[in-house]
């Protein structure tokens, strides 16, 4: 076979890999927006759930869902953005480096389960938070520092030599080359980091379980941090799981599509700002 048969090969081969992902998760998603748009009413969306009654809704755990992600992102932002910028910019490659992106790299691995788990014993248990909004973001935050970190130093590490050794040769300190450098032309990989972990975050249901329970407070908005946090995703679980409401099976194919319909938002919401940004660093807008 020659090089150009083999070449239309491989592409054809890509190509048939792309479309099959693509179509499962267009059957997916069509299944669940099928059995959940015809549920969601404004009433269901800003509504309370309902213990034993029909007809409850998710006003409480859709607050909760995003009330938790903003504090799990304020927390989790912050440290990662810190520690990608060490590794890629200060670190040497000494035993510490070495161990601190080994540390990363097997705290990315541990399931989340087993996050639930320590954040019950550290958080619920140990400082006396029981199952609260602050405890379940905390929990959240060691999920998605891996991913943060390696996102970072990997964007920071994208951007090319020359950058700073510019910014440096009209005397910039080394601060301000990757404040004002360094960081703006990273800001579209880290976006991404963010808006994947902001993903999981929002169906993420076994550490919150553990952490942050399977109640919410009958105020909306409530926003104690030690209120009890049942989001979106632990709500459909638990309706399915223990539920004693007759209408159960819609109330989860309606939140199961509520959350989708979020996630794509959400998702949307950071992707466009960061193609945008990654244009204009381009000098795609001029």
């Amino acid at each position: 076979m020659s090089a150009k048969s083999q070449d239309k090969a491989a592409t054809a081969i890509m190509w048939l890999a792309g479309i099959i992902i693509l179509g499962i998760l267009i059957v997916f998603l069509g299944y669940m927006l099928y059995k959940g748009l015809p549920v969601l009413t404004w009433d269901f969306i800003t509504g309370k759930p309902s213990d034993i009654y029909a007809g409850g809704g998710v006003g409480p755990q859709l607050f909760n869902s995003f009330y938790i992600l903003g504090l799990c992102m304020l927390f989790s932002i912050p440290v990662a953005v810190g520690a990608g910028i060490y590794l890629a910019e200060y670190a040497a490659n000494t035993r510490l480096t070495d161990m601190i992106r080994l540390s990363t790299e097997s705290l990315a691995t541990v399931p989340s389960i087993v996050l639930g788990l320590f954040g019950m014993i550290i958080f619920v248990n140990m400082l006396g938070m029981g199952f609260s909004i602050i405890g379940g973001a905390l929990t959240l935050m060691l999920l998605n520092l891996p991913i943060l970190v390696r996102v970072t130093e990997e964007s920071i590490r994208t951007v090319p030599a020359h950058y700073r050794e510019a910014s440096l040769a009209l005397g910039a300190t080394k601060w301000q080359t990757i404040w004002r450098v360094v960081l703006p032309n990273a800001l579209p990989g880290i976006i991404t980091g963010i808006t994947l972990s902001a993903g999981r975050t929002l169906g993420e249901t076994a550490i919150l379980i553990f952490t942050a329970g399977t109640t919410v407070s009958r105020i909306l908005p409530d926003f104690n941090v030690m209120a009890a946090g049942e989001t979106l995703a632990v709500h459909m679980w638990y309706v399915m799981a223990v539920g004693l409401v007759p209408d159960r099976v819609a109330i989860a194919d309606g939140t199961g599509a509520l959350l989708i319909i979020t996630i794509l938002i959400f998702n949307l919401m950071f992707t466009l700002p960061s193609k945008y940004i990654q244009r204009k660093a381009n000098g795609g807008g001029h």
